[in-house]
């Protein structure tokens, strides 16, 4: 079983960009497949990317180009580097984790972060 905890959301503008960071523990990180989504008010969760413990890695159109999801094990790490951000990538976004699957639904994730909170402004 594996804690996730979300840090690194903010206010920003149009064009900015942000690095959120997803800290595990309580397990073997290496062997967990990670990813992102995030959920707007009103709207159900999206996701976002996904990385499988294997290396293998899969964007959303809506991250494609501009966004970046890497993890570093030895620290028990993942990071999702934002750029180029749009008021639409308004959201709350979450990590999620599994048992090392590359997961494009909210699903096929059993552990889940608290979320933090990404604004743009236009």
């Amino acid at each position: 079983q594996v804690q996730l905890a979300e840090s690194g959301g903010g206010l920003v503008q149009a064009g900015g960009s942000l690095r959120l960071s997803c800290a595990a523990s309580g397990d073997t990180f290496s062997r967990y497949g990670v990813g992102w989504f995030r959920q707007a008010p009103g709207k159900e969760r999206e996701f976002v990317v996904a990385l499988g413990s294997r290396g293998s890695s899969y964007y959303a159109d809506v991250a494609q180009g501009r966004f970046t999801i890497s993890r570093n094990d030895a620290k028990n790490t993942v990071a999702l580097q934002m750029n180029d951000l749009k008021p639409e990538d308004t959201a709350v976004y979450y990590c999620a984790a599994n048992s090392g699957l590359l997961g494009r639904t909210a699903s096929m994730y059993e552990y889940w972060g608290q979320g933090t909170q990404v604004t743009v402004s236009s």
